[in-house]
């Protein structure tokens, strides 16, 4: 499709940029992974914390701050661009690792979890929305698979190094170099970016004619994706619960399988298997779900989420716990591009970003929920058994979905002024 300024809407037309966006969100799932091995166990060995509610406690400060930068992200990208947001996401960013590094005492990990949840927001939704600029309607959920692909190889790859770095020189510095080489290496390769939000005028003229709703308050926005619009308000709901048992995998599973007499090495792989799965998975799935219905990805992936999560619990060794991790991370490769695509497609272009961003918010909330219920659950039944119960929540979950989810009915209008365009390609 041709855009009036010159610029046209694809992932084959714009893959240059594209793939710079692929790239920087590759940065962005490195600052995030660099924890999800090592910080758990930093906490039970370094800084003596017994409580696993103390200990996820900066899982908490992290959700809630990732969960009100997205909304922030969202509405900001919307009125002054979706460059400014990723930039400044990476600015607040700088100071994590070190703080982490340096930190004296457990309150500067919350606090640097906190400035790592405004960068995980702010960076990755403009990165979605970027993308799906750039992309256009028809290819939304390939573009959103790429897009978390890039991002949770690099949270496994992450999470994999800095497992074995903490094995050979210890869990403080060496592990959290890799978010030092990440933050600055991402911050450069956003200066390079294109702003997009005026492709977002062009894919207007694509709705049928009637239904475009540029003109809708931020609070409109938000009381639809939360509960006005049954189909979205139950991608919502899905996506926090997704985003609940990443926590339990993040926050307890490194502590499950060390109590259990797991050794670093093997944490860093079980930690990492989850990850790389979901990355490499997310690309497929997203391209399957621009075809096949994408509810039925969504109620799947929950369902197999949660029997994973029980299999874990259920389960000894190193074998079968690979296993568990290996079908979590592709229940959620199933679910969690067709849930960002879903939002899209209820979604006129107009108030996309800010959809997106009501909808990251509850995702991300999912974080805080995690580490108050989950955290208080196993500090009482323990570990096993709260992991068992994130299981029946995810599964709950995906029947929700199967039951109140309604997939729309698309019909694109192609302006006149670009219909040439489409029949001289190929």
């Amino acid at each position: 499709m041709q855009h009036a300024g010159g610029r046209r809407l694809g992932l084959i037309e714009n893959r240059g940029a594209f793939a710079l966006l692929v790239l920087i969100n590759a940065f962005v799932g490195a600052m995030v992974g660099m924890e999800r091995t090592v910080l758990p166990l930093l906490a039970e060995q370094e800084f003596a914390i017994a409580s696993r509610a103390s200990i996820i406690g900066f899982l908490l400060a992290f959700g809630l701050t990732k969960a009100l930068a997205n909304a922030v992200a969202g509405c900001a990208a919307d009125r002054w661009g979706r460059r400014r947001v990723l930039l400044a996401g990476w600015i607040v960013g700088i100071p994590v690792p070190f703080l982490i590094i340096f930190a004296p005492t457990w309150d500067w990990i919350i606090g640097a979890n906190v400035l790592l949840g405004i960068n995980q927001g702010l960076c990755w939704s403009a990165a979605i929305v970027m993308k799906l600029d750039l992309a256009g309607p028809r290819r939304r959920g390939l573009a959103i698979g790429l897009n978390e692909a890039s991002g949770y190889i690099a949270v496994s790859l992450a999470a994999l190094a800095s497992g074995l770095l903490a094995a050979h020189y210890g869990l403080r510095t060496a592990p959290f170099l890799i978010g030092v080489v990440a933050v600055f290496a991402g911050l450069t390769a956003s200066l390079f970016t294109k702003e997009t939000r005026g492709l977002t005028e062009f894919e207007s003229c694509t709705i049928p004619f009637g239904k475009s709703q540029t003109a809708i308050s931020a609070f409109a926005v938000f009381r639809r994706v939360s509960w006005s619009d049954l189909s979205l308000r139950t991608v919502s709901q899905a996506g926090l619960v997704n985003n609940m048992n990443d926590g339990v995998s993040w926050a307890l599973l490194p502590i499950y399988f060390a109590s259990r007499g797991a050794r670093i090495e093997e944490i860093a792989i079980l930690a990492a298997a989850y990850p790389v799965v979901w990355g490499v998975g997310q690309a497929a799935a997203g391209a399957l779900s621009d075809r096949w219905d994408r509810k039925w990805l969504m109620a799947g992936g929950m369902a197999l989420q949660g029997v994973a999560l029980i299999t874990i619990a259920a389960a000894s060794g190193f074998g079968p716990w690979l296993g568990g991790m290996v079908s979590l991370g592709a229940g959620t490769a199933l679910a969690y591009p067709a849930l960002l695509a879903a939002v899209a497609d209820h979604s006129d272009p107009g108030w996309r970003a800010s959809a997106v961003g009501v909808y990251r918010l509850w995702r991300d909330l999912g974080y805080a929920v995690g580490a108050v219920a989950i955290g208080f659950a196993a500090d009482q039944v323990g570990v096993p058994s709260s992991i068992v119960l994130t299981g029946i929540i995810t599964v709950a979950s995906g029947v929700v979905i199967a039951r109140s989810y309604t997939s729309p009915a698309l019909q694109f209008h192609v302006p006149p002024e670009s219909r040439s365009t489409e029949r001289a390609r190929p």
